[in-house]
């Protein structure tokens, strides 16, 4: 399932800020160059792994080769886990300010923010998932606007919200960072043809 070393895999995202802190994530651990690319895939709808696979299988038939796709979600508890995977929708319409008053009703919070990678080797071939997931609570927005539903989202154990953090406490604690050392450890251990590269390490 690997990719042969110095390949290089297509990320799919067409948002700069995002592929900056993946590669910053990922930093010289990981044995392949990623090159990002904006394709239209449509807005699957479902439970968040099976939008990954759908998302990752249509993106692996237009580029016809090896792709990674990242699928977000932003989780209320009050709310049964919506907005979920449709977070990008409500953060278009809504703006931090809007997630923050949609719990004004509740007292619960709490909410977790959950990242998947989606890696396929290409056409046809099968699906592997990789999930970090980051505890923490909904608050009044504060900090920089530049980066989605960050400046109102407190991680557990922190006093500052994802926006306000420093980038490298940020890329140390996040979901994407979790789901990105899940996905960097499965690829060197596959790459090494360890006999361990079959224990997939699924961060929660």
């Amino acid at each position: 399932m690997a990719v042969p070393a110095g390949r290089s895999v297509v990320f799919v995202t067409g948002n700069a800020k995002k592929l900056e802190e993946v590669i910053q994530i990922l930093g010289d651990k990981f044995p392949y160059k990623l090159v990002s690319k904006k394709i239209d895939l449509p807005e699957y709808q479902g439970e968040p792994d099976e939008i990954s696979v759908q998302k990752c299988k249509e993106a692996a038939r237009q580029i016809d080769g090896p792709v990674i796709v990242e699928d977000t979600c932003l989780c209320f508890r009050a709310l049964g886990g919506l907005p979920g995977p449709y977070i990008k929708w409500f953060l278009d319409k809504l703006k931090p300010e809007g997630l923050y008053k949609l719990l004004a009703g509740f007292e619960d919070k709490s909410a977790w923010a959950l990242c998947t990678f989606a890696f396929c080797a290409g056409k046809d071939e099968p699906v592997q998932l990789f999930r970090g997931k980051t505890e923490g609570q909904i608050v009044e927005p504060r900090g920089p606007r530049d980066f989605g539903w960050d400046p109102c989202f407190q991680p557990n154990g922190f006093e500052k919200t994802y926006a306000e953090l420093p980038k490298e406490v940020k890329n140390s604690i996040s979901h994407r960072y979790r789901a990105l050392a899940a996905m960097s450890e499965h690829f060197m251990q596959s790459n090494n043809t360890s006999p361990q590269s079959k224990k997939q390490k699924q961060d929660n």
